[in-house]
Parts: C-alpha cells; structure tokens; sequence
C-alpha cells in the first residue's frame, strides 16, 4: 500500500521560489516534487550523522534567495 501524503502550507519568498523552480525544471521535477526530494535528503543525511545542516551554516551564501 502506497504511504499517503500529507498537504502542508508553505510559505517563502519569491526568490527562493524561483530558484527552486529552476532547480526543479533541470532535475525534471515539479516544485512540490523537488521540495519533497530535498527534505527527504535532509532527513537522510541527519538519520547517517545526526546533522542535517552543513558544520558552516552561519557562514552568509554567495548569493541571495530570501
């Protein structure tokens, strides 16, 4: 039996929205996909080493998406 999905609001900025949807159109998925994709690596990663951030997370990123 295949698990059902729950819908959840989601709120973020323009940007970060833009650039999930060119990620998501070069991995050939759709946005909701490629959220659902990237959690799941998240939890993956923090389920193999109990992290789930990179070690510099409060080092600002090279580009802006917020």
């Amino acid at each position: 039996m295949a698990d059902k999905k729950k819908q959840i609001p989601l709120r973020i900025s323009e940007k970060l929205y833009n650039s999930l949807a060119s990620w998501a159109e070069d991995d050939f998925r759709s946005i909701n996909g490629q959220i659902e994709y990237l959690l799941t690596e998240c939890v993956k990663q923090r389920k193999k080493n109990g992290k789930y951030v990179s070690d510099e997370i409060d080092v600002p990123p090279e580009f802006d998406i917020e």
